[in-house]
């Protein structure tokens, strides 16, 4: 038997190093700097696209561009910074991606308000979503610093279910304003106001991950077969309804279409990934589809957003219905002179859409001057952060960051796929925000944190094992166990 050299590290006979005592983790790459290189494409477009409508609309470059590109790097530095100190091997490409996002959003706002003269409300928007921007990056600091490991947050499962639900109940008791047309989905006090749903979705994905996790098991069991899907047993149902019912709650006391179908949604697929059973799906799709068929046929608002969607331009002809919407029509138009490559930025007429381009339909202001194949870039955007969220749950090693994971990809693609599903008409209009993009402080602060929350479990997941240390091998009659009555291994087994 060889002995080993603890000087060298090395076995005389095979010359292998062995670990003593020492970690690999410096050894493994954390892509910090492709995250900085990427953060400066992520900063060049976004100023590029700036000075490109300052050029087609006034035939100069914006007087404060210095000052704007300086802060928006800033603010990029800043959380790069926080993520090289306390999260240095998160996911390189996720701060880049919202960071874009988030650029390209300042600049529509922005061109948009240059229009003001043509819109209902004439007031700038982009100056209050730029402070938003600086808020969400101090909120996406705040969540890198302060959450150590994103397996604290499972102690919270029950209470973050009982905070979600004060988020989600509290705008029914806030009366609601002309200009929410309907929807109950804000509290405001005074000039200042907030959408708790957004940050309800996060912790609702919480609450969802760790309840999953515990009842994954016994929401699996099947009891019996019916037309190749196997069906849930009857007592386990109970989540899905209450579940189901709430959504259905929130529909007919807040009337927020947006919010039921993202809950509900969120809820369904996150039991499918737990379970893998295809089952839940297909109760999950006929309870949402059966529970908005009721409802929209007693609830006037949304009755209305479904014939709008049925007919978008009824409100264009002769004898336009009462509740008739101009918006779907008018986006719809837009995007149609946008056609293949768009107008140019600074070059459409989107604004036509008045006070919406900016918020519910900045998609379509982006369809025209982008055209084709700027909103499929966009798309493209948007499929890479949950792409590399989804990523982020294989790599999870623990249950519980897994589903966390799913959760909030999967929240912020649900998200995006409604407001683009009811902009472009393929749904009904739900009247969220596009994620980064539209004009909104409490949407730009919630993804934010979503983002950081997604950088900390990739953080982990991504961090090298620590090797355990090697303990050497004495030589000679140093091994342990060797003594006057110990057998030599060198002579052969003893009898």
């Amino acid at each position: 038997m060889s002995t080993f050299d603890v000087s060298s590290g090395r076995t005389p006979t095979t010359g292998r190093r062995r670990a003593v005592g020492r970690s690999s983790a410096g050894d493994a790459p954390n892509r910090r700097n492709t995250e900085l290189l990427m953060l400066g494409f992520a900063l060049v477009i976004p100023m590029l696209a700036y000075a490109n409508v300052g050029l087609a609309m006034d035939g100069s470059l914006p007087a404060g561009m210095l000052k704007v590109g300086l802060g928006m790097s800033a603010l990029a530095v800043g959380a790069h910074l926080a993520v090289r100190r306390f999260a240095p091997y998160a996911d390189p490409l996720l701060l880049p991606l919202a960071t874009l996002l988030n650029g390209l959003g300042l600049v529509m706002i922005w061109r948009l308000d240059k229009a003001g003269k043509l819109l209902i409300k004439n007031f700038a928007a982009a100056p209050n979503q730029l402070m938003w921007s600086g808020l969400g990056v101090a909120m996406f600091i705040g969540v890198v610093i302060l959450l150590k490991d994103h397996r604290i947050l499972q102690r919270y499962t029950y209470i973050s279910m009982v905070v979600a639900l004060v988020l989600l109940a509290a705008p029914a008791f806030f009366p609601s304003r002309a200009e929410d047309f309907g929807a109950k989905i804000w509290i405001r006090f005074g000039s200042f106001s907030i959408q708790p749903g957004e940050f309800a979705k996060i912790i609702l994905t919480v609450f969802f991950a760790g309840f999953l996790m515990v009842k994954k098991d016994a929401l699996a069991l099947a009891s019996r077969k019916f037309m190749g899907l196997y069906l849930p047993r009857g007592r386990d149902l109970g989540p899905i309804v209450v579940v189901w019912l709430l959504s259905i709650l929130i529909l007919v006391f807040e009337t927020d279409l947006g919010s039921s179908f993202l809950f509900f949604g969120l809820f369904v697929v996150m039991l499918y990934v737990a379970t893998e059973r295809t089952s839940w799906i297909v109760f999950g799709l006929t309870m949402s589809l059966g529970g908005a068929a009721v409802v929209a046929s007693a609830e006037p608002h949304v009755k209305t957003r479904i014939n709008a969607w049925l007919d978008p331009m009824a409100a264009f002809g002769p004898k336009p219905p009462s509740q008739s919407s101009e918006q779907i029509g008018q986006t719809l138009m837009s995007l149609g002179s946008g056609g293949t490559v768009g107008t140019g930025l600074g070059q459409g007429r989107s604004w036509l859409i008045q006070f919406a381009a900016k918020s519910d339909f900045i998609l379509g202001s982006f369809g025209e001057e982008l055209g084709l194949t700027g909103l499929m870039a966009l798309f493209m955007i948007y499929g890479l952060v949950v792409q590399r969220g989804l990523r982020t749950a294989l790599a999870a090693r623990d249950p519980f960051g897994k589903l966390l994971a799913v959760g909030l990809s999967s929240a912020f693609a649900l998200q995006v796929f409604v407001v683009a599903g009811g902009v472009t008409g393929l749904i009904p209009l739900t009247g969220m925000t596009m994620p980064f993009l539209a004009q909104g402080g409490s949407s730009l602060v919630a993804n934010w944190a979503l983002i950081a929350i997604l950088m900390k479990i990739s953080d982990t997941a991504r961090r090298p094992a620590v090797e355990p240390a090697a303990i050497p091998e004495p030589a000679g009659p140093e091994r342990l166990g060797a003594g006057p009555g110990a057998p030599d291994e060198s002579r052969g087994a003893t009898s």
